[in-house]
Formats: C-alpha cells, structure tokens, sequence
C-alpha cells in the first residue's frame, strides 16, 4: 500500500497513478477534494482512496498553539492522518512525499506567512508524516520512502529563496532520515525533477522563449514528460533498490552537469 501526498496534481498526482499502474493501492492526500476526485476517475476507483488534508495547516497550527511541547501536538495531528490514511487499505508500506509550493517571490519581497507556509509543506511536514508512518514499516521490516527535491536543492534560481532552502533541506532531511531508520529496513531516497509541465512550473512554461531556453540547457535537449518519472520512482519504492539509501537522484536530462 502506498500514500502519496500532493496527489490532486503536477508530479504528485502523475506519481499516485504511476503506482497504481505498478499494482499499489495507492491513498491520495491533498487539500483539494474534487482533484482528488479526478484523480480517482482517472486512475481507478477499487485500488485508490483519497484523504482530504491540509498538511501543512497541521503544522502550522501544532507550532502556534502549543504552549508546551509542541511535539504532543503535532504527534497528535499527524497521528490523526495516519490513521485516515491507513483506514482504506492498511499502514502503508511506501511514503511518496510530493506535496509542495513555491511563492516564487523576490527575496527582499518574502514575507514571515510565505517562508513558514513553504518551509512547513515542503520541508516539516515530509518529516513529521513520515515519523507517523515508520513505525509500521519498522514492524513489517520493510518500508519505502521517497522524497521530492528539486534542481534547488543545489543551483539557486531567481526569486526561489524559500523554496531553495526548503528543497536543500530535503537533500539533507533524506539523508539523515536514511541514517536514522534503514536499518529497521525503511529506505529513503529522494527525486529531483528538472523543468516538467506541472502547476508550480507554469509561469515558465507559458513563456515559450523560456521553454526553448531551459530545453536547451539540458544533454538531451527537450524538457522532462510526467513519463519520464515513472522508472526512477517505482525503482525507489521497489526491492530494486535494497541496497540503496539516502540518495538524490536528478531526474533532469543531464541540466545539472551542464
């Protein structure tokens, strides 16, 4: 069983239906209930259920209103996700964390609401859902967990502030989450998708300049398809890779060794 986070859309949702296809029962999280609806028509109703969640609201309230320990809090919460997300079809065996959002402001422009709300989804919430989870996969001695970086992880791109430093957190989050729980044998590892057609790309690829431009600076010349996901991370959430831990993968046509 597999729970993918951000399903209603872009690469989430292009993830969700590639481990249907692979054979999962896949549970999708996102905040959107009729895109979720739509992903479920899509890619077949018997194996995919849908929890309707706003994770990084989670966070945010669990950090504003504990007065104590704000670890009861959020322990609670995503306790609570858990166990929607486990309802339809058991404890999930894979994690794929894909929700995530990018402000895509001028540094001098970020504002206290746009840092936390982009840290909280793409660098707190992978961790603290993924800690929900683990102790399933720890009792079954099997677990997969695959977290999405990005380019920003290691380039520095215009207006991406905040969305650099949360996706370079997620390169070191998968590493040290690697350390801490793959002996118990859940495996962490994490896709970095070059420029594909999703929602957070669309100012740029409304732009066909821009498009030709990124195109070409990658070794294959042509931009990233949703298809071109699919082997990488059924790799990462199958037993092809029980010897592999803690590692990003650029799924990105050769543009960072450009």
């Amino acid at each position: 069983m597999a729970c993918v986070t951000g399903a209603s859309s872009g690469l989430g949702r292009a993830s969700a239906s590639f481990l249907v296809r692979a054979g999962a029962r896949v549970v999708g999280v996102a905040r959107d209930e009729d895109r979720l609806k739509d992903w479920r028509r899509e890619a077949g109703h018997g194996r995919t259920a849908a929890v309707v969640a706003d994770l990084a609201e989670l966070v945010r309230v669990a950090s504003k209103d504990s007065d104590a320990d704000d670890d009861i809090d959020i322990d609670a919460l995503t306790t609570d996700v858990r166990d929607r997300v486990s309802a339809p079809f058991g404890p999930p065996e894979i994690l794929v964390n894909a929700a995530g959002i990018n402000p895509r402001r001028p540094a001098d422009s970020v504002s206290r609401s746009d840092w936390h709300r982009t840290l909280d989804l793409n660098l707190s919430v992978p961790f603290f859902l993924t800690r929900a989870l683990v102790p399933a996969m720890r009792q079954a001695g099997w677990g997969r967990v695959v977290n999405f970086a990005s380019l920003q992880s290691r380039r520095a791109f215009p207006n991406g502030i905040a969305y650099g430093a949360s996706k370079g957190g997620v390169e070191q989050l998968t590493r040290a989450m690697a350390e801490a729980w793959s002996r118990d044998g859940v495996l962490v590892n994490a896709l970095a998708p070059g420029f594909f057609p999703t929602p957070l790309t669309a100012p740029l690829f409304a732009e066909p300049t821009a498009v030709g431009r990124l195109a070409a600076a990658t070794c294959l010349g042509r931009n990233g398809e949703p298809a071109d996901l699919e082997g990488p991370l059924i790799f990462f959430c199958s037993d092809a890779c029980r010897y592999v831990t803690g590692q990003l993968l650029f799924v990105d046509g050769g543009f960072m060794v450009q």
